[in-house]
């Protein structure tokens, strides 16, 4: 009997005497939490996004949705990049005005060559204002989690404001527990015990976040 085998019959035996009527877990409890701090419009959340990513060190740029194409092209020439990868279903209009060298995400890659490219463009789930966290949930435009690891400058793209929201449980009851979720503050940071800040250690050294309005 292998050990999951052994935790399961020991759930099965602690809810023996459990009636099918039971109430569910989750309605066992009146949780009366706030699912959001304050009354804020949705300009007040955007901007309140916009300051706690910025206070997590991130670079955050606004476009309207006909400047996205050169915001990030400047974006990329500004870090001196030279190549790009690109998840497969990343709208191609956004690197119209760029003339990297595109590098598919692809199943077979390594991270050595995913180490080779200088940066990373994806799209995300969606925004946390509250925390100043980007969702990225393995989507189509966002990609497979390791190429927004390995590379060094990572561009997200965050539509506004229908990807924004005020807070944690906003967020969780619009993303999917099944998926590969990614929540990313800022920049990879650490501290060693003298708290010297480290960056790049579990991620992009570079995190450049860009509010496209009316995409």
């Amino acid at each position: 009997m292998s050990s999951r085998d052994l935790i399961l019959g020991r759930v099965r035996r602690a809810l023996a005497d459990v009636p099918r009527d039971d109430t569910p877990y989750e309605q066992a409890f009146e949780r009366g939490y706030l699912r959001e701090h304050g009354g804020r419009s949705v300009e007040q959340t955007v901007d309140l996004l916009a300051e706690n990513l910025a206070d997590y060190r991130a670079l955050v740029h606004r476009c309207a949705a006909d400047e996205l194409a050169p915001t990030i092209a400047g974006l990329l020439a500004g870090h001196g990049s030279t190549s790009v990868v690109l998840p497969a279903g990343l709208d191609a209009r956004w690197l119209a005005a760029s003339e990297v060298t595109r590098v598919p995400d692809r199943a077979e890659g390594t991270s050595g060559e995913l180490d080779r490219v200088d940066s990373v463009v994806t799209a995300c789930a969606l925004a946390i204002a509250e925390t100043g966290t980007l969702v990225l949930d393995g989507g189509p435009d966002q990609g497979r989690r390791r190429i927004t690891l390995v590379p060094d400058h990572h561009i997200c793209v965050v539509r506004v404001p229908d990807q924004v929201v005020s807070s944690v449980p906003q967020a969780l009851a619009r993303l999917d527990p099944t998926r590969p979720l990614t929540w990313i503050s800022g920049p990879s940071a650490t501290s060693d015990i003298e708290l010297d800040r480290v960056e790049g250690v579990h991620g992009p050294r570079t995190l450049e976040v860009v509010l496209v309005s009316g995409e």
